[in-house]
């Protein structure tokens, strides 16, 4: 567990890094992003060797990663609704989310989140951080725990609304692989929830 904390605080300097506003104006954020992806696997696989045993790509568990991505699409279609409505500054720090996609291009973009971030987030935040917290406390103060840390390392965008993004993601995606205790459906879903919602049809 030791070293899973202190890879917890890696990531958090990672994050920093990419999203404070002392540090993000002077940095390319997917070139970040994407170096980040890679230190994350690296330290999985220090961690959690046998990490590939988890992805079982069956059928079922591949229609359940698209049905959730489709899921997962829907609660944030609604959630940016409700929120518009209820907050003046949800718009503006939403918009700013979209604003990290810049100039770059959108085909590259797209590659890196499907190959490298999606993957590379869930291998970390659900097969070595919330695996590590499963097999220490029952699954809801897992879940809750993991899903809270995924969302605190996001705190320094100072963006509200990005926070709460990662929480809901951090709790659905968490619920998921404690149902599953599988990557590829978890992964699947992050995947092309990613892809669809900075890419295909933004919220």
């Amino acid at each position: 567990m030791k070293k899973v904390l202190v890879a917890i605080f890696i990531a958090f300097l990672l994050w920093c890094l990419m999203f404070s506003p002392w540090t993000a104006p002077h940095l390319s954020f997917w070139a970040c992003m994407t170096t980040a992806a890679v230190i994350l696997i690296g330290i999985s696989l220090c961690l959690v060797p046998d990490f590939k045993a988890q992805w079982h790509f069956s059928p079922k568990e591949i229609a359940i990663g698209i049905a959730s991505a489709a899921i997962l699409w829907g609660i944030f279609w609604i959630g940016d609704k409700l929120s518009s409505m209820m907050f003046a500054f949800a718009k503006p720090e939403v918009n700013a989310i979209y604003g990290l996609k810049g100039n770059g291009n959108p085909w590259l973009i797209g590659a890196a989140l499907l190959l490298v971030i999606g993957p590379a987030e869930e291998i970390f935040w659900r097969g070595t951080v919330l695996r590590a917290f499963l097999g220490r406390f029952r699954w809801p103060l897992a879940v809750m725990l993991a899903a809270a840390i995924y969302s605190l390392v996001h705190i320094l965008s100072l963006n509200f609304m990005l926070v709460m993004a990662a929480l809901v993601c951090g709790i659905f995606w968490s619920l998921l692989y404690a149902w599953r205790r599988d990557l590829a459906a978890v992964t699947i879903s992050h995947c092309l929830w990613d892809v669809a919602v900075f890419l295909i049809f933004p919220i």
